[in-house]
């Protein structure tokens, strides 16, 4: 079981999935840590400072002249400047540079960043205030004919403290997010896997229904993933010769069976006729297994094809009787008695009659063949099954696997016999769903046939 799932499909996706995922997670991540602590200023700081300046700008209002009147920060952002006015500080400026607002501890007309507003626009620049390094951000906004410059200033000792907060927890959070990630998509991916290969496990079903007697049946590429159809249309390409070679087979098999018939009459004719002719017993005795040879190929040419059969309600003793009766005479030339015993009244079962008596034909005269002389052949028949019980030598253990193989002999036969006759039986049971079982006896052989 576990070698199975090691080599299946599903088991390849998974792991594979899994490793891929672990190892793009893992090169990801040490790149994201790897940036963030060698350049924090640029992946934290530059986006603390754009996120403030932006509020900054967003909040501007102005009145019905056009004139500025404040600035309304979001409840977070604006504790922030009240906080710690020493680290974090703003200015609204008009084109000039004059200071229109500013938050505690802005206030003032000496400039942040010396020169043309407009040049340091966009830009984080380094300043001293009070003293103190800050960086600087400037934006630029424009409110009708009116440009208006705001401006950030953010302490470098507040923007390592931030980073240092940031950044210190962050691999050991990668790495719980990794290791979760990996869990919860190694524990979903099996639900995944299964439901992307539902149309190949249907199609497999399918496939394991085609049987000889349905070839005519395709599998459906309905809802079959792109890299799987050409499997599909590969497979029903050989559905389609093999179903072709078959018909071709048993049309050959049913005509060769037709045309010896005729033949082999007419030369057990001509040797009646002629009176000059030796050892005509042996002749006829030959003739007489080839006729029943080609009479055993017609019966399994026609069994072969479900079309072939006519069901209806028929009424198992009254064939077994029949059985009976067409083998008494051979059953007196070899000395063997047949017995029937019924253990039901008339059971009735649906069936093709005619096969059924071809079927037990064959295995009550196999019976026949093996019994010894002065021994019974007893038909057993109750509401489920009929049983063929003989005397004879029995069967090996090692032979029983190739019983209903076509044209497959015991090398210790001691009748004559094409190998075709359980071939048939096989046949017949199949396209009724009957089961056909073979056991070994103190003394002898039973067959039966299981209608259930």
């Amino acid at each position: 079981m576990l070698k199975h799932w090691i080599r299946s499909l599903s088991a390849r996706l998974w792991v594979t999935s899994i490793v891929a995922l672990a190892i793009s997670l893992t090169v990801l991540a040490t790149a994201a840590t790897y940036a963030f602590s060698h350049f924090p200023q640029q992946m934290l700081g530059l986006h603390e400072e754009m996120e403030s300046a932006t509020a900054i700008t967003s909040g501007l209002r102005f009145d019905g002249a056009g004139r500025l009147v404040s600035v309304a920060l979001p409840s977070q952002k604006a504790w922030l400047f009240e906080v710690a006015p020493t680290e974090l500080k703003y200015r609204v400026l008009d084109e000039r540079g004059n200071v229109l607002l500013a938050s505690e501890g802005a206030q003032g007309s000496e400039a942040w960043i010396a020169g043309d507003l407009s040049r340091a626009v966009g830009n984080v620049r380094r300043a001293e205030i009070g003293a103190k390094p800050f960086e600087v951000l400037t934006l630029r906004v424009v409110r009708g004919p009116a440009v208006f410059y705001t401006q950030t200033a953010t302490s470098e000792r507040f923007v390592d403290a931030l980073i240092d907060a940031k950044v210190r927890p962050m691999p050991a959070i990668i790495k719980t997010i990794i290791v979760v990630a990996t869990i919860i998509f190694g524990l979903t991916f099996p639900f995944t896997v299964h439901r992307v290969l539902k149309p190949l496990r249907e199609a497999s079903r399918a496939a394991a229904r085609i049987t000889p007697r349905n070839l005519t049946t395709r599998l459906s590429v309905e809802g079959v993933p792109s890299e799987i159809k050409p499997l599909i249309h590969a497979f029903n390409e050989a559905l389609d010769r093999l179903e072709n070679g078959f018909a071709v087979q048993q049309q050959f098999l049913a005509s060769a069976a037709h045309e010896l018939q005729t033949p082999l009459t007419l030369i057990r004719g001509q040797i009646e006729l002629q009176p000059g002719i030796n050892d005509k017993e042996l002749l006829f005795r030959e003739i007489d297994l080839m006729a029943r040879q080609v009479r055993q190929l017609l019966h399994l040419a026609e069994v072969s094809e479900s079309q072939n059969f006519s069901f209806g309600e028929v009424n198992i003793v009254d064939v077994v009787q029949d059985v009976v009766a067409y083998l008494a005479r051979k059953a007196d030339r070899k000395e063997v008695t047949l017995r029937l015993e019924t253990t039901v009244a008339s059971p009735s079962i649906w069936a093709d009659r005619s096969a059924l008596f071809i079927l037990l034909k064959n295995i009550v005269e196999n019976a026949i063949n093996a019994s010894p002389a002065h021994s019974s052949v007893v038909l057993i028949v109750d509401a489920v099954s009929v049983q063929v019980q003989d005397e004879g030598p029995g069967i090996r253990q090692e032979y029983l696997p190739f019983l209903f193989k076509r044209f497959w002999r015991a090398p210790d036969a001691r009748h004559d016999g094409a190998g075709l006759g359980l071939a048939i039986c096989k046949e017949i049971a199949t396209a009724h769903e009957w089961r056909l079982t073979v056991s070994s006896l103190m003394s002898g052989t039973r067959f039966a046939v299981w209608f259930s």
